[in-house]
């Protein structure tokens, strides 16, 4: 559909549904008078109108960065309208935040760049090279991100899904001049090809994933794609890290942390642990830890309060801290995944189950000593092997082999981790003699398994398809596995080639 068409379109269902003669005045009034389909069916047309001006907005926010070069000096657009840079000309225009206008820019010269690159050449630049110029290829004349920037304009990305995805993936690795492998053009094809592959990847979790989840996920495929950068990324982090207490003027005592990766999922996982029965986490059966749960539930204290006194109890007990009265039900831990092929060979970096932060594989190495491992064989999908039906149950090993294959609630849209997840049998146990196999099981939150069991909701699975969704209405919903973790048990075959030997 023509976006002016479109426009017309989502216009045309507004007056259907508020009225022509519209007043401002008159429009939460009007709004109060909608059953629940039709201001569901407004808030879907007044979106799908904002985004239609996003991508106006976004391609003249380009043509404006472009024109507002450092380049161009004084001369630049902005800079004639009074403005240090495009930035700060945006936001004045538009009323948005800084952090806002710098993504409309971002976008903006994104779209500019694809257009450009794809833009045919001027007459003469695709003529036959001179005796002696070289022959060797050129680099990609096709940007990896256009097909990223092509679902923006056509509107299956939202601008913010597009931020998400084009900052988490950022641009490839360059080449390595002191290593030797394919020559500096043949990297950029090839990083070309593996970057463009994940956005289209990304493109089809916008479907159901939300920017933030899409942030982290290409996040940690660019991680998969680059391992060398992301151990840098990791030295990076870990080299700024400083802990740091002040006394302001009027008394206040402050603190601020820069965590770095390992410290900062310790943390998380600590305070995820401690405040999980206010944060939706799994149900207890346990009588006292059931009442354990409702205690800290009844509790007046904020969960900021509360997290303040469980890190304060922290650096009081240290480690001879008794864990039931520290960390809760149960003690708290960071589960690191390492990927190891079939040859033995392991991959240079490692995740996290909770969240999928990468880590370099020293620190795998190192909890393992400290802690032990569990060898889990999966498939080249993440699929582990079966059980049985001995338990009625999934047991411990079970629920370790699921956390590591869906990386959390696998409901459309939810970014719930492992750690807060509960194992549901999508074959009934009597009613349909169902299984207590791994590829039989999901992992879903504690609110989304209550709404499939109390909504009329149903998971089923063919072998080991992706499992489906059914809505009571009828509808069904696929939910694929996480695209990072497609990365982790399987990679791109453009991925194979760049170890292929040289000639």
């Amino acid at each position: 559909m023509e976006l002016f068409t479109e426009i017309d379109a989502q216009v045309q269902t507004l007056r259907a549904l508020l009225g022509e003669a519209l007043e401002s005045t008159e429009l939460v009034a009007l709004a109060e008078r909608l059953d629940d389909a039709q201001a569901v069916a407004a808030i879907a047309a007044a979106t799908a109108l904002v985004q239609s001006g996003e991508r106006i907005r976004a391609a003249a926010t380009g043509v404006v960065a472009a024109r507002s070069s450092r380049e161009a000096g004084q001369a630049g657009l902005a800079q004639t309208r009074g403005h240090r840079n495009v930035t700060s000309l945006v936001q004045e225009l538009t009323g948005s935040t800084r952090a806002e206008a710098s993504r409309q820019v971002r976008i903006g010269e994104s779209l500019l760049a694809s257009a450009t690159a794809a833009a045919p050449s001027e007459p003469g630049e695709g003529d036959p090279p001179a005796d002696g110029e070289s022959t060797r290829a050129e680099k990609p004349t096709v940007l990896w991100h256009a097909g990223l920037d092509r679902a923006l304009l056509d509107g299956r990305l939202t601008a913010a899904q597009h931020d998400a995805i084009r900052q988490g993936l950022a641009d490839p690795p360059p080449a390595d001049a002191t290593k030797e492998g394919p020559d500096d053009t043949e990297h950029d094809v090839l990083m070309h090809e593996l970057w463009e592959l994940a956005a289209e990847q990304l493109i089809g979790a916008s479907a159901h994933d939300t920017p933030e989840m899409l942030s982290s996920a290409a996040r940690a495929i660019r991680d998969r794609l680059d391992p060398e950068g992301a151990v840098r990324r990791f030295q990076e982090r870990y080299a700024r890290r400083s802990f740091r207490v002040w006394t302001t003027a009027d008394g206040h005592r402050r603190g601020a942390i820069d965590f770095d990766d390992e410290g900062y999922a310790w943390a998380t996982t600590i305070i995820a642990n401690a405040m999980r029965p206010r944060t939706g986490g799994p149900r207890f059966v346990d009588a006292e830890e059931k009442a354990r749960a409702q205690a800290l539930t009844d509790d007046p204290r904020t969960n900021d309060q509360l997290t303040y006194d469980l890190l304060l109890d922290l650096l009081r007990t240290g480690a001879l801290a008794d864990a039931p009265t520290v960390f809760g039900a149960r003690r708290a831990g960071v589960r690191i995944v390492q990927v190891v092929n079939a040859d033995g060979i392991a991959d240079p970096i490692a995740h996290t189950e909770d969240h999928l932060h990468t880590f370099p594989v020293a620190v795998a190495e190192q909890q393992s000593c400290d802690a032990g491992s569990v060898p889990l064989t999966v498939d080249a999908c993440g699929n582990p092997l079966d059980v049985g039906r001995e338990h009625r149950l999934f047991t411990a090993k079970q629920r370790v082999a699921l956390a590591i294959r869906d990386g959390g609630c696998r409901w459309p849209g939810c970014d719930r981790p492992p750690s807060f997840g509960e194992a549901h049998h999508i074959d009934e146990w009597s009613r349909d003699d169902g299984r207590t196999d791994i590829d039989r099981g999901i992992l879903l939150c504690r609110f989304h398994h209550m709404q499939l069991h109390h909504g009329g909701w149903r998971i089923s699975r063919r072998g080991k398809d992706d499992f489906v969704l059914h809505h009571p209405r009828g509808q069904t919903i696929a939910l694929p596995p996480r695209p990072a973790l497609r990365y982790a048990w399987a990679v791109p075959e453009s991925w194979r080639k760049r170890f292929r030997p040289a000639a």
